[in-house]
């Protein structure tokens, strides 16, 4: 039986340039704001028959406000950052260039001490796979960086590939398939 999947992600809790890895800050001001903005699309997927999130503050919250009472996952938070947590891209290489650099490079690198690449996705997908096949759908509010390792793991591409998806606060992607088989869903907003 085919399951299908919609990703949404959590609203914003900071600007792009002052995000932190592995950041748990609350739903900022303009979060809220763009969940009220987007409500009339992403409500309606309050009916899925499962509904979880990444066990982040603000995907909980996001979840929340659009009346999901969704249940937390620990195989949906984000990439394990180590000691690079709480810092920004631009602290970190200003710190240590040549670690940066070989983290986007490998795949398989964690000079951080927490979560490769490779291992991120991985994570993600073990939990795709695992869904169980339910007549309807499920929703899910993640971590953009959950929806980006679930884009790449989904459509078999190589790791390096989740570098240049580009997901965006309250964006939704649906995955539909079985365990091994997924399809991506684009929806036009056309009903």
């Amino acid at each position: 039986m085919s399951v299908r999947v919609t990703l949404v992600t959590a609203a914003r809790s900071s600007s792009r340039l002052a995000e932190r890895f592995d950041d748990d800050r609350p739903l900022d001001q303009v979060g809220w704001h763009e969940v009220q903005l987007s409500a009339s699309v992403l409500v309606p997927l309050a009916a899925a028959e499962l509904r979880y999130c990444s066990p982040t503050t603000r995907s909980r919250a996001t979840g929340d406000a659009l009346g999901y009472a969704p249940l937390a996952q620990p195989a949906l938070s984000d990439c394990d950052m180590g000691r690079w947590r709480g810092f920004t891209l631009a602290e970190v290489t200003a710190r240590e260039p040549a670690a940066v650099d070989a983290w986007l490079a490998d795949p398989r690198a964690a000079p951080h001490g927490g979560e490769s690449l490779l291992e991120f996705i991985s994570r993600v997908g073990g939990w795709l796979e695992t869904r169980p096949a339910v007549e309807g759908s499920i929703v899910a509010v993640a971590e953009p960086a959950v929806v980006r390792a679930a884009l790449v793991y989904a459509l078999k591409a190589p790791p390096s590939a989740y570098w240049n998806v580009d997901v965006r606060p309250l964006s939704t992607v649906t995955l539909t398939g079985t365990p091994g088989r997924w399809s991506l869903r684009l929806d036009t907003g056309m009903r």
